[in-house]
């Protein structure tokens, strides 16, 4: 597989993570839905531009790199928090860890394809 569509699908499913998350984080009241809708869901878009509309341009890489960064950031914050372990415990809470986990290990690894087209992208490519 390309890394290109690797990062592609990395990203997409980063993004899905996400909301989906952020989705769990209103139902249970962690976040406001305003604020969700009016700053998450823009920054979202723009991940997603950069994705589908940017791919293998260097922008691109740069919108991808800094959206699997950020997304790194949500597991990180919610792990940290004090309510978590009750919050696992809780009427969706399998799903609620697996989301933080599974978005962490979509996040990072689409931040190393990202590193890695700007490398290339800043290199030429490598013929291999």
């Amino acid at each position: 597989m390309r890394p290109s569509l690797a990062l592609i699908i990395a990203s997409l499913l980063s993004i899905l993570l996400t909301t989906l998350h952020l989705a769990d984080d209103v139902a249970r009241g962690m976040e406001l839905a305003a604020r969700a809708t009016f700053i998450a869901v823009p920054v979202l878009a723009v991940w997603l531009y950069g994705t589908l509309v940017l791919t293998e341009r260097r922008s691109g890489y740069v919108i991808m790199l800094l959206g699997s960064l950020l997304g790194l950031v949500i597991p990180f914050v919610h792990m940290k928090g004090a309510g978590v372990d009750t919050l696992a415990r809780s009427s969706g809470g399998f799903l609620f860890i697996w989301t933080l986990m599974a978005l962490a290990l979509t996040a990072l690894f689409s931040t190393a394809l990202s590193i890695r087209g700007l490398w290339e992208h800043r290199h030429g490519p490598t013929h291999a």
